[in-house]
């Protein structure tokens, strides 16, 4: 049972020196993880309004500028999702009722940038659709990895769509629909983004029920 003793999302980015200076500095200042997971909520909220507004402005530099918002919030909710492990854990500022605020803010984050790409290319009618599909999945391929870790298999990290994988396929596909205003094609490519986190979410799904019954039924 390889993943049973896997609490925390393996991340190289935890093991680099800049990361490690951030935390550190984030504990010495007292600031508490808690504070830190809602903050990243904050920051995904940031985003879904980018993209939402995006939806009403013209495909002109404000359509590019409102994408690069988005992504920045995006990656700071990211880096949150970081520091708020890493200073809790490291740090030694983990509490009783941390695991609630590493996880309930977490899947806010999840349906607020979705439900806002749901609104980012009113272009294209399906576009709502498709995101609020991907802001469910999302969250059931997070309650996936849960239930597993409550059913004593563990917790299941693997993908193909996890967390880092969603944020970092919407982070790509903003970074490319910025450029939009010069090729307007290029506006297609956040539905089709939404398309492929919902294949991937459902696959991601599957493959944690598979190991979490894998798991269970291995046991004596």
């Amino acid at each position: 049972m390889e993943n049973q003793n896997i609490t925390r999302r393996p991340l190289k980015s935890r093991e680099t020196k800049w990361a490690k200076a951030i935390a550190s500095r984030l504990a010495r200042a007292g600031v508490s993880p808690n504070f830190i997971s809602v903050a990243g909520t904050f920051f995904a909220a940031h985003a879904g309004i980018c993209f939402w507004f995006a939806g009403q402005a013209q495909r002109d530099w404000h359509w590019s500028g409102l994408l690069i918002l988005a992504v920045c919030g995006m990656q700071l909710r990211l880096l949150c999702n970081l520091f708020d492990g890493m200073v809790a854990i490291e740090g030694g500022f983990k509490t009783k009722a941390g695991e609630i605020f590493n996880e309930l803010p977490d899947r806010f984050s999840d349906a607020f940038i979705f439900i806002g790409a749901a609104y980012s290319v009113p272009e294209f009618s399906w576009t709502r659709e498709i995101g609020w599909t991907a802001a469910v999945l999302a969250v059931i391929t997070a309650y996936t990895r849960a239930l597993g870790a409550s059913m004593g298999a563990g917790q299941q990290f693997i993908g193909p769509m996890a967390k880092q994988q969603r944020m970092a396929l919407m982070t790509a596909t903003c970074l490319i629909g910025a450029f939009a205003p010069f090729y307007f094609p290029l506006t297609k490519i956040i539905p089709l983004a939404l398309v492929v986190i919902v294949i991937g979410c459902v696959i991601t799904i599957f493959r944690r029920c598979c190991k979490i019954a894998r798991e269970m039924e291995s046991k004596p």
